[in-house]
């Protein structure tokens, strides 16, 4: 799922604690790959901050 990053989001993850990125997710492996064998390029990145203009969720994350 592909969401635009906004000032609406960044607030909302701040205050929420939004937990998206391969870092929080249990299926990160130690090499940083995804152990489910899914390309995470995409996933990677936490910081909502910046340049950044979306944000793709991974249909599979769960917290760790």
């Amino acid at each position: 799922m592909v969401i635009v990053v906004d000032d609406r989001l960044r607030e909302e993850a701040r205050r929420f604690k939004l937990a998206f990125a391969c870092v929080s997710c249990a299926w990160l492996d130690k090499a940083g790959a995804c152990a489910l064998g899914y390309p995470n390029a995409d996933h990677l990145d936490a910081n909502l901050d910046g340049s950044r203009r979306e944000v793709i969720f991974c249909k599979t994350f769960e917290l760790a």
